[in-house]
């Protein structure tokens, strides 16, 4: 089915390519910014893959190629922290040992699509090396997709010494990776213990820095004070961390990317086609369930914490692609966080942490043209990101449903 529907889209990639020139017109009575701003009567002006002006709409409307208002214009999001080539096997199952690679393939590509479908124009994966041709065929017009960053292979071995981690960081880099991935604590269903020494830590996170990477590291407990002491870029989960962990986090300029509700609920919902794959077990599940309110409450104080900078960040896997707004929702009902501060976390803030701000998560002249629209206005009902109704990504329109 999704060979089928992948045909018009690759189509569409044909024709953008033969009038990539062409100025493209959007009318918009409310559109955000991405910068926390808000945009009234807005007529934006793309050529190419770029805006090129966002100007006020005066007098009667001027013929436009699209016409959005009545919906919610934005940015297109950037989740910060997804595994897109996750997925479920033949038999419904994660991690299954004899699936073919061409279905494996196609289920790939159709989380990619699921992805992009729902307004995110932008990923960060953390990281699968399958991730790599994934985000190549995406920038070659291949299939259709987000933007991938990708960490291809993350650090994990915790025997590695420094040295060695240094020639990691190198291979990795060498390999075409975008990010450091670093794993420093178990995963939560193990109790999330450090893993990583504060040395080991330093070493990665330095190197990275030398490489021109970026690190970002799946941190719990004491690990999140030590990834930021180590000048680590950004901390992923922070689950049971504690105020002064946070605020360490804030006084060094580390980013923060927590979950608070999509990754734990979706595996919950998913437990029969978890269970029996590495790491999932019935304890697992059962710490999972114990940590959940711990994250929204933790979320909390996350915002109450002067100076810390939190991006949106999904851990989206399998069975969640597609779903990531959901997490909005999970920030904003149950922790508290203001929706249009929910918006900028998904648009310039993750485009900043990527360092990626000249280039996405803003509606401003010589940005990428991504650019999405809801039907409703997340600011008053934050189900609205629900209904995406319009995805454009470098100036090329994948969805228009209006």
């Amino acid at each position: 089915m999704l060979r089928f529907r992948f045909v018009p889209i690759l189509l569409l990639f044909c024709a953008s390519a033969v009038a990539q020139e062409r100025t493209i017109t959007i009318l918009t009575d409310k559109a955000f910014d991405g910068r926390g701003g808000v945009l009234r009567n807005a007529r934006i002006q793309v050529r190419g893959d770029k805006i090129v002006s966002v100007g006020k709409q005066t007098g009667a409307p001027t013929p436009a190629t699209y016409d959005l208002r009545g919906l919610t214009v934005l940015p297109g999001w950037i989740d910060s922290h997804v595994h897109i080539t996750w997925h479920f096997g033949p038999n419904g199952h994660f991690g299954e040992k004899n699936e073919p690679p061409e279905r494996a393939t196609l289920e790939m590509e159709g989380n990619a699509w699921r992805t992009l479908m729902a307004g995110f124009t932008t990923v960060q994966c953390l990281g699968s090396p399958e991730d790599k041709p994934l985000r190549d065929a995406i920038n070659n017009g291949v299939v259709p997709g987000p933007r991938i960053l990708t960490a291809i292979t993350p650090l994990t071995d915790e025997k590695l010494t420094p040295d060695q981690i240094r020639e990691f960081v190198r291979k990795v880099k060498a390999d075409g990776a975008d990010v450091l991935k670093i794993f420093a604590s178990r995963s939560i269903r193990q109790g999330g213990g450090q893993t990583l020494s504060d040395e080991q830590l330093k070493a990665a996170c330095d190197e990275a820095r030398a490489q021109g990477l970026r690190s970002v590291v799946h941190a719990y407990k004491s690990a999140v004070k030590a990834t930021a002491i180590a000048g680590c870029t950004e901390v992923e989960h922070g689950s049971l961390t504690t105020d002064d962990d946070l605020r360490e986090m804030a006084k060094d300029g580390t980013w923060f990317d927590p979950q608070v509700g999509l990754v734990i609920h979706n595996y919950l919902d998913n437990k029969d086609k978890f269970l029996g794959a590495d790491g999932y077990t019935e304890e697992g599940f059962a710490k999972m369930q114990e940590v959940l309110p711990l994250n929204a409450a933790m979320f909390k104080r996350a915002l109450a914490t002067p100076g810390l900078k939190i991006v949106f960040g999904t851990d989206a896997v399998a069975g969640a692609h597609g779903r990531n707004a959901e997490e909005f929702i999970y920030r904003v009902r149950d922790g508290g966080q203001d929706p249009m501060a929910a918006m900028v976390s998904a648009n310039s803030l993750a485009a900043q942490a990527m360092e990626l701000d000249k280039q996405i998560g803003s509606l401003a002249p010589g940005m990428q043209a991504d650019i999405i629209a809801l039907d409703g206005d997340p600011k008053s009902d934050i189900t609205a990101v629900r209904r995406v109704a319009f995805v454009m990504k470098g100036g090329v329109v994948y969805k228009n449903s209006r």
